[in-house]
């Protein structure tokens, strides 16, 4: 669907101000950073996770009493898909060293770690493998390469000032002192970053850091990283993939370990008993719970139930009062709405505009300072554009990055955004595009250690999954790095603990038991059932037939 009349008279004022707008960038002025006061003003007032509405304090669990938004507390207070005294679990079908709930980049990467620690290795995942947030990750990958203008000090500083300076310290400092080691791993596995002619890496700044240390693989950055490492561990004799069999409960022993994982398969509706000496919980994020009715970026499985699974075992969560809202997700056309516009165009200098083509924020604000401000601007100024379907959009002037960086640029450095946006008759490189904040990223989660470690003994986490390293709001590039960071470490450690740990005590449900006699004392759940596992998109009679919130599914 190419731009209708109506948008493309739109358009004019947008062009009308670029030259003038690109002479400024030529003579290297840049529209005014805001003060931190400003900041603190505009996320206060537009930021929706600081609106009082939409949220409430969790009934039942170890976070009781602590305020999220309604869509959290929800799948929280809500019954299990199962009944413990119906799930024989005598006898497994599956028994392993290391057994991995999810096989997006976390998941995958622990598995390489695992197995390279001569763990035998079962990936559990609930679509394809791969079929993750990661494979959506465009923009590119952030790691202080370049010691002679950076070190993992700024880099820490730089997290810890996007987090708000609540990011848990020891985690951000794993985070950036591995990350030059992962960027030489991937390489050593064969992904393609984008380099100079004499080798170097190239690298760009992304919203809210100090230091050029955003790597890429064009924008399909997270596309590229999935590729490479699955197809290692594919190739890999002692991991074994099983897909479309998500997890619907952890499994813990007598002894209040871990001991594996209830998984159930979609395609014949039976249920798998998996014991495993050590479990890793990479289950991904939550995008598809459309918190506050926003649309998302996040892949069709990303219905957060490796929350649910942690959160009934026991494990405490952290900084879910807060989501990240990319501030450019495709609002038109109408097809890809939510799609994820990498902020990597707006690092190569393309503006924000408004109806009448006016700049209104610096592009390299940090995501969450960005939102509001984009927010601000359609819904308080009341200068936001229009769409056919009834929704207001902002400007971000692609063809500006041509005019800065020579002919060409946006299709050698954007390819992914370049093809999909023809399919529908759209030239970013002569035309802007239409985007608008979208749900994009789980700031918070299970609570974990530097080494991975939860409470649970026997369980590990890594990835989206977990809260703490990103604080209350997450840098561009943090994520691909957090998944690989994480994963390799809980990967590594999953493979020792499985080593050192041979007991096997009986299989049992009965954290399961004991959380739905504490639902029933609080009277909540209210007929839903969690994990989710599929999004609600159908109407109620369909939606008795599908798994979602209030559907069962066969036991067999």
């Amino acid at each position: 669907m190419s731009y209708t009349p109506e948008l493309q008279e739109f358009i004019k004022a947008v062009e009308k101000t670029r030259p003038e707008r690109i002479a400024r960038k030529q003579r290297g002025e840049e529209f005014p950073m805001m003060s931190l006061e400003e900041r603190d003003a505009i996320l206060k007032k537009h930021h929706p996770d600081y609106q009082p509405t939409g949220r409430r304090a969790l009934k039942v669990g170890p976070n009781k009493g602590y305020i999220v938004p309604d869509e959290f507390a929800d799948i929280f207070e809500a019954r299990s898909r199962v009944d413990p005294d119906m799930v024989d679990l005598s006898n497994p079908s599956i028994d392993t060293d290391v057994l991995i709930i999810g096989g997006g980049g976390a998941g995958t990467a622990a598995a390489l770690l695992a197995d390279e620690e001569g763990a035998q290795v079962v990936i559990a995942t609930k679509l394809r493998h791969g079929d993750a947030n990661t494979m959506m990750a465009e923009g590119g990958i952030q790691a202080a390469t370049k010691m002679e203008k950076d070190s993992p000090y700024f880099h820490y500083l730089d997290v810890m000032g996007g987090g708000h300076f609540k990011c848990v310290p020891e985690l951000v400092h794993t985070l950036v002192t591995q990350a030059p080691d992962v960027l030489q791993w991937l390489e050593s596995l064969g992904v393609m970053f984008d380099k100079y002619l004499d080798g170097r890496l190239q690298s760009i700044h992304g919203g809210g850091t100090s230091r050029k240390r955003m790597h890429s693989c064009g924008d399909i950055t997270g596309a590229e990283i999935m590729r490479t490492i699955r197809d290692e561990a594919r190739n890999r004799e002692n991991i074994t993939v099983v897909e479309f069999v998500p997890a619907v409960e952890l499994l813990l022993d007598e002894y209040g370990h871990c001991a594996g994982a209830l998984l159930y398969n979609l395609e014949t509706e039976e249920y798998i008993v998996a014991r495993a000496k050590a479990t890793i919980l990479a289950a991904g994020g939550s995008g598809r719970l459309h918190i506050r009715g926003f649309m998302t970026t996040n892949h069709y499985g990303a219905t957060a139930d490796g929350l649910v699974m942690g959160y009934r075992a026991g494990i405490e969560v952290s900084f879910l009062h807060t989501v990240q809202y990319h501030p450019t997700g495709a609002v038109f056309p109408e097809q890809v709405e939510g799609l994820l516009i990498t902020e990597k165009f707006r690092g190569a200098g393309a503006n924000l505009l408004n109806i009448n083509g006016e700049q209104f924020v610096n592009e390299r604000e940090p995501r969450d300072v960005e939102s509001a401000a984009c927010i601000r601007e359609c819904l308080e100024r009341k200068l936001g554009v229009p769409t056919p379907a009834g929704r207001l959009g902002i400007w971000l002037d692609s063809p500006m990055i041509d005019a800065l960086s020579g002919e060409g640029t946006v299709e050698r450095e954007f390819p992914g955004k370049s093809i999909l946006f023809r399919r529908h008759g759209i030239d970013i490189t002569k035309e802007p595009m239409l985007v608008y904040p979208t749900l994009h990223y789980q700031n918070g989660g299970l609570k974990i250690d530097s080494d991975c470690h939860t409470s649970i003994p026997g369980l590990l986490a890594a990835g989206e999954v977990t809260g703490g390293v990103h604080g209350e709001n997450r840098l561009m590039g943090n994520s691909l790095l957090d998944v690989l960071v994480f994963g390799r470490i809980a990967g590594c450690n999953a493979a020792t603990f499985a080593r050192e740990n041979t007991a096997k005590g009986e299989l049992t449900l009965d954290h399961v038991r004991a959380f739905q006699r504490e639902l029933e004392v609080e009277g909540a759940a209210d007929g839903r059932v969690a994990p989710v596992l599929l999004p609600d998109y159908t109407d109620p009679e369909v939606r008795k037939k599908q798994l979602t919130s209030h559907y069962l599914g066969t036991l067999r």
